[in-house]
């Protein structure tokens, strides 16, 4: 509902309407309101209800307050009112649930606060004082930010290789310390953890994109995704599992188009299977985080997916991250590795199950929870690495293979003999 507001958007639209539900509230906001120098004809009785009625048929106030006291499902009402609001509109809400929960969802979903009843004239006039500097505050242009849009895509070589702990962090870090306007897409549309490790409930945002391709605009971006933090949007799903996903990909191409619209940096955390039938989805992404362990399965699939890459996302950065390295036991050194992939491994990352831990327990990013550990101070480089890929030309073609890399890979040769195991694995 806090859309992007424009200057333009308050010519023929109210300033403010409120739809209250007793007398009593009524009696108190119409003084106040005036005060403001507003209208206080636009002060009507009847709460939700009767302000999703009447926007249905009239253009929104800039200013909207609404009344949830006789709601019985006050976050799906509030959708039902955001279906009818115009982009611009700063919505407030009052109630007489006292339930953090429930002020954090609605916060969530896009409102600007949240009055508990019974609340004083003092507590009215400040809210609203606050809505209205959010209205007339000057707005950033666009033209004003500079910094061109980054697009990653985050893939596992395996399941379990932490690809998805990779992405979180990544669009924590790109949000949080580089002050990034970001979305994270979870494309696991059935078991998707983005979500999940950040104490989130995913929404029916993403199914219903991919559902109905034709609805995706800046709009429906705005109210779909669910919010991390100030400048983290998420978008996932968590799909019954008898639901197929039918789709051609045009979902998956529009939602693209408008994080690229409205965000600075897009972070996908894209299952390697869908690279198979949605090729298009590397099209225009600027870096290609290639997630694996040194294992022999992921060896053979990381040249899998390090030559796919070569045909179909020439222009894409690739950036591979060994993760969850252990000091010793390894069942192929990264010196065998690398000889097998023929490049570089670009950012190790050392096993850390006790962050790991914690993060699942406190619902944070692995970056957030373990701020000082190794493995964090790697993924930071990971964020740089994936910023300054937007200000390097150069394609690095020759960091990847340049022939058939599958005719190269000797199973057997990558297992270490005895006497070198020792030695390397020391390393």
């Amino acid at each position: 509902m806090n859309a992007p507001w424009k200057p333009g958007s308050i010519n023929g639209r109210d300033v403010f309407s409120a739809f209250v539900c007793d007398d009593d509230t009524l009696d108190l906001l119409r003084p106040v309101v005036e005060e403001m120098g507003w209208a206080a004809d636009k002060c009507h009785k009847g709460g939700l209800r009767n302000a999703v009625q009447s926007l249905s048929v009239a253009a929104s106030p800039n200013i909207l307050l609404v009344d949830l006291s006789e709601s019985g499902d006050p976050l799906s009402d509030i959708n039902s009112l955001a279906e009818v609001c115009e982009p611009g509109t700063v919505v407030i809400a009052m109630g007489q649930v006292n339930d953090v929960r429930l002020y954090r969802d609605l916060i969530v979903s896009g409102l600007q606060d949240y009055l508990l009843k019974p609340f004083s004239p003092e507590q009215l006039r400040d809210v609203l004082s606050q809505a209205n500097a959010v209205l007339n505050a000057p707005k950033t242009d666009e033209a004003a930010s500079e910094k061109p849009h980054v697009s990653t895509a985050v893939i596992g070589t395996r399941g379990g290789v932490g690809a998805s702990t990779i992405a979180t962090s990544l669009a924590w870090l790109l949000s949080q310390d580089r002050e990034r306007l970001t979305a994270l897409l979870d494309l696991d549309v059935h078991f998707g953890t983005g979500a999940l490790s950040l104490d989130l409930e995913p929404g029916r945002g993403l199914t219903d994109a991919i559902d109905n391709p034709s609805r995706i605009d800046g709009l429906f971006i705005e109210r779909a995704m669910i919010k991390a933090n100030d400048k983290l949007s998420l978008l996932s799903a968590e799909a019954p599992i008898n639901s197929p996903m039918m789709t051609d990909g045009t979902a998956f191409f529009q939602l693209q188009e408008e994080f690229r619209a409205a965000f600075e940096c897009t972070v996908i955390d894209l299952p390697r299977e869908m690279l198979i039938s949605y090729p298009h989805l590397l099209g225009d992404v600027n870096a290609t985080v290639i997630v694996t362990e040194l294992t022999l399965a992921s060896a053979r699939d990381a040249i899998r997916l390090l030559s796919w890459l070569k045909s179909h996302a020439a222009q894409s950065k690739v950036i591979v991250v060994a993760n969850k390295v252990q000091s010793s036991g390894l069942e192929i050194s990264r010196q065998d590795f690398e000889t097998s992939i023929e490049r570089k491994i670009d950012i190790v990352i050392p096993s850390d199950p006790k962050t790991a831990a914690q993060s699942a327990k406190l619902g944070q990013a692995f970056v957030e929870a373990g701020k000082s550990s190794k493995a964090s101070t790697k993924i930071v480089e990971l964020a740089d690495q994936v910023l300054g890929t937007v200000d390097d030309d150069d394609d690095e073609s020759g960091s990847q293979a340049k022939s058939s890399l599958m005719d190269k890979l000797n199973i057997k040769s990558l297992l270490p003999s005895k006497k070198k195991s020792v030695e390397q694995n020391a390393e």
